[in-house]
């Protein structure tokens, strides 16, 4: 049985599905309402948005006054629950169509344009980083990048967490996670898949580096202390 869904898996990359994710991504990308549908669809695995957003902040001591970088934030979908906990969120993306969303969304952060692989910010400057299903739209090298960017943006002590994509645990979860994939991803997210991030995060000098998983291993919880 898993080699029937490797096989399928492979089959959906390489035989056209990367074409219909591109048209798929092209269209949520471009219709806000559909994007946010998607995800508020993908998160019920885990018992909705709520909880989906709050999963890589747990065990995380946040108060009014801690420094929070949304990492790639896109329209804003996680940083109006970080503003919740903090005064001082900054949402740093590479789109100015999606910060611009983002800031009529959340007027409360504060945004910054640029790449996360060189971020426009100053050394040790926060106190958690954090990051809502990004990694897996990057390349392994550039995976490496934004890590020692992270790494250089945190304050000592200071905590990376983020949640994304994972090879399932639970043949169940495959199903539908491929689909997803074949649906709306492109071979980023397949390559995140065969991605130990705890490893690239120790490479980096990151310690105590901690991974839990959830809905069936397809989502990974990944915290890391600078």
């Amino acid at each position: 049985m898993v080699l029937w869904l490797t096989q399928i898996i492979e089959n959906a990359e390489f035989n056209g599905g990367l074409a219909v994710a591109t048209i798929f991504r092209t269209l949520s990308y471009k219709y806000q309402w559909l994007y946010d549908g998607i995800s508020s669809l993908a998160t019920l695995s885990v018992g909705g948005e709520t909880k989906f957003r709050n999963l890589a902040l747990q065990g995380l001591t946040i108060d009014s006054n801690t420094k929070i970088l949304d990492l790639c934030c896109g329209a804003g979908q996680t940083t109006r629950f970080l503003v919740q906990f903090s005064k001082q969120v900054t949402g740093l993306d590479a789109s100015p169509v999606a910060l611009q969303r983002a800031s009529l969304a959340v007027p409360q952060a504060q945004y910054v344009q640029g790449l996360a692989e060189a971020m426009p910010l100053d050394t040790q400057q926060f106190d958690i980083v954090h990051s809502s299903v990004a990694l897996h739209e990057m390349e392994t090298e550039q995976l490496k990048q934004i890590f020692q960017e992270i790494y250089r943006v945190l304050k000592p002590n200071g905590v990376f967490t983020a949640i994304d994509l994972h090879e399932p645990t639970n043949l169940l979860f495959w199903p539908p996670l491929a689909t997803f994939m074949w649906l709306f991803e492109t071979d980023t997210a397949w390559q995140l898949l065969k991605t130990n991030l705890v490893t690239l995060l120790q490479e980096v000098g990151f310690k105590n580096c901690q991974q839990t998983l959830y809905a069936g291993g397809s989502l990974q919880v990944v915290q890391a202390i600078r």
